[in-house]
């Protein structure tokens, strides 16, 4: 099982990299890894994740 998540508007590296983190631990913790991820060009990312 699949399932996608979008990070919102994070105009800085940083804060996007935090973000992601944050998102990637939690759904970790609910059974999902991350598989991929885009960054969109409005500052808003795009992650998959794949049930373990």
């Amino acid at each position: 099982m699949y399932k996608t998540e979008v990070i919102e508007y994070s105009p800085k590296a940083e804060g996007m990299a935090k973000k992601i983190e944050e998102k990637s631990n939690e759904m970790l913790s609910e059974g999902y890894e991350l598989v991929t991820m885009s960054v969109t060009g409005t500052a808003k990312a795009i992650l998959v994740f794949k049930g373990k």
